[in-house]
């Protein structure tokens, strides 16, 4: 995983966790979802770039 995609995918988590927090204490339910979605969105990001970086570590062992 690149530098960049971890940065884009921290500050997604991030603004995720403020929109969260936010509706939370405005008591917006539907700016809490979006940010538990923003966050859930980050954590499929980064599972996806961890799952191509060990086919890559599995491609590098294989062509050794």
């Amino acid at each position: 995983m690149g530098i960049a995609d971890k940065a884009g995918n921290l500050g997604e988590e991030l603004k995720g966790k403020a929109k969260e927090a936010a509706g939370k204490v405005t008591d917006n339910e539907r700016l809490e979802a979006e940010g538990e979605r923003d966050q859930a969105s980050a954590d499929l990001k980064q599972r996806g770039e961890q799952l191509k970086d060990a086919g890559k570590d599995v491609k590098d062992a294989l062509d050794r």
